[in-house]
Order: C-alpha cells, then sequence, then structure tokens
C-alpha cells in the first residue's frame, strides 16, 4: 500500500510562512489540533497543485483523491493520511466536509487555470481557495453563519494580498498570474513586467487598482470579530484584519517585483496586539 509520500509533494513551507496566525495562543487549546490538521490539508493539496514538476492530469488526480478521502470514499488508502486526519476530526467536531472539498476544487482549477480575466472571475476562484478556511473556523467554533460574510471577504483579501506578494515568482515559475486582465489592458501592462528587476508605472497601476478592491473587501470584514461570540476568536480574527491592512499599506508603498513585500516581527505584534486591544475595548468598555 502506498504512503502519504508517493501522493504528497511538501514543499517545505508551513504555518511559520504564513501572513496570519494558525492555530494560535488566541484560540481556545481544544481547538488547536484541529486547525492543524485542517491547515496540515490544505497546505498539502497546495503543494500539490503549485509542484512545477508535476503535470496538470496528475495533480488533478491526486488532488481527487484528496477530496473523496475526506469525503470518506478511500478510507483504506494509506497514501492519503492528511485527508484521513481531518476527516477523523472532522467526524468528531462535527464540522462538515465541503470546506475541504471546496479547497480541492480550487486547487485543481489552479492545475489547469493561469489567468483571469477580471476582478469577479478572481473572486469566484478564491470563494473556493480562500473563503473555506473562514468557514471552517466559524463551524469549528459553533458561531453563526451570519459571520460568513465578513470571514469570505477577509479571506478573499487575504489571498490576493498574498497573490501580489507573490506575483513575480507565480509568473516565472509556475506561468501562473492572478492579475485581472482587463485591468492589465487598460493600464497598458502585460505579464512580461514581472521579469523586470521593478514593476514599470503601467504595472504598479494594476497593482494599486489590485488593492484598491482588496480594501472594499476589509471594509466589509471590519465587523467580523463583533459578530462572534467567541472572545478568543473575535481577537485572533480581529488581529488578522489588523495584519491585512499593514500588509495593503505596505503593498503600495513598497514594490511586490523587487522584494519580497512582508512584515516585520514588530509590525505584525503591533497589528496582533491592535487586535487584541480592540476586542478588549469593544467588549469591556
Amino acid at each position: 500500500m502506498p504512503d502519504a509520500e508517493a501522493i504528497e509533494t511538501p514543499s517545505g513551507k508551513g504555518a511559520a510562512d504564513e501572513n496570519f496566525p494558525v492555530g494560535s495562543w488566541l484560540l481556545p487549546a481544544r481547538l488547536r489540533r484541529h486547525i492543524a490538521a485542517f491547515y496540515a490539508y490544505a497546505r498539502a493539496i497546495d503543494d500539490i497543485a503549485d509542484n512545477p514538476q508535476l503535470e496538470p492530469p496528475e495533480k488533478i488526480r491526486r488532488l481527487e483523491g484528496f477530496a473523496q478521502a475526506v469525503s470518506g470514499a478511500r478510507t483504506d488508502d494509506a497514501a492519503y493520511r492528511t485527508a484521513h486526519d481531518i476527516r477523523r476530526s472532522l467526524a468528531e467536531t462535527g464540522v462538515t466536509h465541503r470546506h475541504c472539498v471546496d479547497l480541492t476544487r480550487a486547487f485543481k482549477q489552479d492545475a489547469v487555470k493561469r489567468r483571469y480575466a477580471d476582478w469577479g472571475e478572481l473572486m469566484d476562484y478564491c470563494n473556493f481557495s480562500a473563503a473555506p478556511v473562514g468557514r471552517y473556523l466559524i463551524d469549528l467554533h459553533c458561531e453563526s453563519g451570519s459571520a460568513y460574510e465578513p470571514a469570505d471577504a477577509l479571506c478573499n483579501a487575504l489571498q490576493v494580498l498574498n497573490h501580489l506578494q507573490d506575483c513575480a515568482d507565480d509568473y516565472r515559475a509556475l506561468d501562473r498570474a492572478y492579475l485581472p486582465g482587463d485591468w492589465m489592458c487598460e493600464a497598458g501592462a502585460n505579464l512580461e513586467m514581472l521579469r523586470e528587476p521593478a514593476a514599470p508605472p503601467a504595472l504598479r497601476e494594476v497593482f494599486n487598482r489590485c488593492l484598491d478592491a482588496t480594501e472594499a473587501l476589509l471594509l466589509s470584514a471590519n465587523p467580523l470579530a463583533g459578530r462572534l461570540r467567541s472572545a478568543r476568536f473575535a481577537m485572533e480574527s480581529a488581529a488578522i484584519v489588523a495584519i491585512a491592512w499593514k500588509l495593503s499599506a505596505e503593498l503600495r508603498r513598497r514594490d511586490p517585483v523587487a522584494e519580497r513585500v512582508e512584515l516585520s516581527r514588530m509590525q505584525f505584534a503591533g497589528c496582533v496586539m491592535r487586535g487584541i486591544g480592540g476586542v478588549l475595548l469593544a467588549r469591556n468598555g
């Protein structure tokens, strides 16, 4: 029987490489192992989709295996151990497997789709590649579905910010670009500009337009913490919203083609403290 390494293609990335805290100390200790299992599943399928050594049909075959395993159809196949781990976690917590299956749908799309015509098409992708993460956490905490809307906005905003951070690397390594094609045409930009040492003005215009749309999402995400009953989850959410706003500001100020744009430890810590403080003030003030 094959082992997990025969299917998974670990990139070496982990929770420490993300823009936001994954299962941090802010969240209830009893839930952290479940969050870790969900993250491991998401990381495994993302790594398959991003592996330049695999052909698209093989990526899709492996990703479909994950979707089947998490749904309970391949429980005897050890090659999908990571999927079995989260399937058992979902059974224990009562959370639907739909969020995991939605993620595999997005990564199957990554295997075959390399361009996005407009912002709406990009948001359709983010609704499966990012929004399920927030929805999983909401369900895990037994929160109301009314939190889905601001959580979707936050997760989709984080996805676009990540796309902008990685825009040059994604194009150079995978020939994949998440920049809206119509905005590129209107600005007179082209994807070969991502190979330049720095972003030309036309490409910078597209980045700024993406950030304008992302910040509109963040405005919709701002009420999220106020819709959550769990104070710990609210603090984590508020911290992530603050991180997203700060990262957007850094991407406006700096050039993701010329350098890796990310927050310093001090900036990150400041956002976390601001998020915690805002929730404590709102709930105790």
